[in-house]
């Protein structure tokens, strides 16, 4: 079976393992929900979780301009240097529940 990119991915496969990851160390859906509406401004009780996790980062309401300000590793690769606009947003996303899931401060998380 051929593997399947992310991009093609659909929320509804990615969203419970961001929240899996975060509730794993202690953390809570909500907090999960405001760090991606932070970034995205998707409020997650609307969202349509059919979609690809490609669209929901292209259709997002209001992706937030601090982004840029998120720097380190995910994965080994320095969310900064990634040069595709699309993989570096999915980056953000995980480095910010990474963070999340490390016990950050929401208000250091949010920038």
């Amino acid at each position: 079976m051929p593997r399947q990119s992310v991009f093609d991915m659909k929320v509804s496969r990615i969203y419970p393992l961001l929240v899996a990851k975060a509730e794993k160390k202690g953390r809570t859906k909500a907090e999960v929900d405001e760090v991606i509406l932070w970034l995205t401004g998707w409020d997650m009780s609307g969202v349509d979780l059919d979609m690809t996790y490609g669209e929901f980062f292209d259709r997002a309401p209001g992706y937030n301009p601090r982004a840029e300000l998120i720097t380190g590793s995910i994965c080994g690769v320095r969310v900064e240097a990634i040069d595709d606009p699309l993989m570096k947003k999915i980056r953000q996303l995980d480095k910010l529940v990474d963070e999340l899931a490390r016990g950050k401060p929401m208000e250091k998380i949010k920038r």
